[in-house]
């Protein structure tokens, strides 16, 4: 990165025509000073998401979420240290930070050496927590949380409504299957065999298979009209593909998560995962030139951890 303030830059990672893992470029583009209530960030870790394969793809393309006339960033959340600030940002130069860029129509990403971000949207990292492990933690655990808010508190305070989980040992279902017992509820997750030991260790209830009558459904395996069935008539069916929520039957409530930055909350799903209560794994760390190459790994499917990409 060129240190020249007047003709510094960056990499980012990109694509224009998306078609796969062979369409991300990387680019160098100017460094943007930081406006009133935003920070400039020199980002340290980002984690690669099933979402930005999408992305890639051009699958929220082909949904018309995405409409960028030259190119789209790609990546949703990272870890790093503070570089700059603008004006009213209480923040010091060198704050190890944590953040979530939402929303698919935007000409870049998380996937980068710097990024500019609100200061809103962010949250300190503990000094315990690495920055690899954190930059796995805000798209996944805002999701699980966010998820939770539509779902609501159990209405049987005793624990007798039931909640399944589907995907439990993933990076979405694991923190649901801890964040949702704090909210009252009879947690089963759904999951294959051999994960059964990491979902019992969250404290849920596992199964393989699951009958029908469930009062409500957390599809973070996104089994869609498959999960809406099985829940009980009147229950709660929440995903998490934005926009794609199967249709409402049998006085289902059926709704779709759609995650956005909350940097009150990641703080506190920060302090959690540093002390241990909340699930964060991170299966391989690579440096952003070989993005394409993690891109093909995810896709492959079975891997039980983020890859985490250095700039």
């Amino acid at each position: 990165m060129s240190t020249d303030l007047n003709t510094a830059t960056f990499r980012t990672a990109v694509v224009r025509e998306p078609s796969g893992p062979d369409s991300i470029e990387i680019i160098d583009v100017p460094v943007v000073e930081p406006g009133p209530g935003e920070v400039r960030v020199r980002v340290a870790a980002t984690a690669v998401n099933p979402v930005d394969l999408g992305v890639a793809g051009g699958f929220f393309h082909s949904m018309g979420l995405i409409d960028q006339p030259e190119h789209t960033g790609l990546g949703w959340e990272f870890a790093g240290t503070v570089a700059a600030t603008g004006p009213g940002v209480d923040l010091l130069f060198g704050a190890r930070v944590a953040g979530l860029v939402a929303g698919f129509d935007r000409d870049f990403g998380t996937y980068a050496e710097q990024l500019v971000v609100p200061a809103a949207d962010i949250a300190l990292v503990p000094d315990r927590l690495d920055l690899t492990v954190a930059s796995t933690v805000p798209l996944n655990g805002l999701t699980a949380a966010q998820i939770l808010d539509l779902i609501g508190d159990a209405p049987a305070p005793s624990g007798g409504s039931r909640l399944l989980v589907t995907g439990a040992a993933g990076a979405v279902g694991g923190y649901l299957a801890v964040l949702a017992q704090d909210r009252g509820w009879q947690l089963t997750g759904l999951a294959r065999a051999e994960d059964e030991e990491f979902v019992r260790g969250l404290g849920a209830d596992f199964a393989t298979q699951a009958e029908p009558r469930w009062d409500a459904v957390a599809d973070a395996a996104v089994l869609q009209e498959k999960g809406l069935a099985l829940v009980a008539d009147g229950g709660i069916f929440v995903g998490v593909r934005p926009g794609a929520a199967p249709p409402a039957e049998r006085g289902i409530t059926s709704q779709a998560v759609e995650v956005h930055p909350d940097g009150a909350r990641l703080g506190e799903l920060l302090t959690r995962t540093a002390s241990g209560e909340l699930p964060a794994r991170v299966h391989a760390v690579l440096p952003l030139d070989q993005v394409a190459d993690a891109h093909r790994a995810v896709a492959k499917g079975g891997v039980r951890g983020r890859y985490v990409l250095t700039p």
